[in-house]
């Protein structure tokens, strides 16, 4: 049982690691919340340190925030429906006995240590180029017309692009779940005539539970702020342009640092709320 000595050498030894964590995201989100208040435009010679709300509601009542927001919510949702199926699926096919089992499963984890930009540029030139792709190959293959995916099908492309990059990350946490569990339950009920649909449902779902809250927790709050994806791939056209990458166009495209800093600052709000709206749905889930 730890004393109150060794509690408070504790506190000590973590102070500095803390100080300068704190000091790591406090300067500059207090920097961008106060050039949000600014009217900022360096290119311009234009400095006006006192609009008040003016870049709240002028981001606000941009037509491009709404979309912004939608398209962000629907490609995170993509991948979400993408990542959580298709690693319990994945998790369940490498927690069966096979050759070659540890190599399967580094090859699966292989993609969630890939850069983002890397993997964007991967997916752009050598599978979904609409002329020396690898899906155009095929396309021709089979008689058919190749398709220009970034532009015919930019939204789905690009789901399908981070959602490549993050089933490791869903398949490792699901597969850990799937091994804690207990093998007696499965042969019992396997004994008493269950299905393998029925045992999956039943048991293995009801099980997974906590760990897909979570996977959906931590993926959400670092999909909230996808970038790198959209601006090597489609810049944000096409109708793929994310809060994220819409802050990036009103600050370094059209130098509008104020305006760009207040949507700095909503998207933040955003996302806290979502993290608080999943973090209960999680401290439910955990507290079953």
């Amino acid at each position: 049982m730890a004393t109150q000595h060794s509690r408070s050498a504790a506190r000590l030894m973590n102070a500095p690691a803390v100080f300068v964590l704190l000091v790591w995201m406090l300067i500059p989100l207090c920097m961008t919340l106060y050039f949000s208040f600014t009217d900022y435009r360096p290119l311009r010679g234009v400095f006006d340190c006192c609009v008040g709300f003016e870049n709240y509601g002028r981001f606000l009542g941009s037509s491009a925030f709404i979309d912004s927001v939608l398209t962000t919510l629907l490609m995170v949702g993509g991948i979400l429906v993408v990542t959580v199926v298709g690693g319990v699926l994945l998790a369940l096919l490498l927690d069966q006995p096979m050759w070659g089992q540890g190599i399967v499963r580094i090859l699966v984890i292989a993609p969630f240590f890939v850069m983002p930009t890397v993997s964007a540029l991967v997916w752009k030139n050598m599978f979904m180029n609409p002329v020396n792709g690898l899906f155009a190959y095929l396309w021709k293959f089979f008689g058919a017309t190749p398709i220009d995916w970034l532009s015919e099908m930019p939204l789905f492309s690009i789901v399908w692009i981070v959602s490549w990059q993050w089933l490791p990350f869903a398949t490792l946490i699901l597969l850990t779940a799937v091994q804690s569990l207990s093998s007696e339950q499965l042969e019992a009920a396997e004994m008493d005539g269950a299905s393998a649909l029925s045992r999956f449902y039943h048991i293995i779902l009801p099980h997974l539970g906590r760990a897909i809250t979570v996977v959906i927790l931590i993926q959400t709050i670092f999909l909230l702020s996808i970038f790198a994806e959209i601006f090597v791939t489609t810049n944000g056209a096409f109708g793929t342009r994310t809060l994220t990458y819409l802050v990036y166009q009103r600050v370094l495209e059209s130098q509008n640092i104020g305006l760009g800093s207040a949507g700095g600052i909503l998207a933040v709000i955003l996302a806290n709320i979502v993290a608080i709206f999943l973090m209960r749905i999680v401290g439910k889930n955990l507290d079953n």
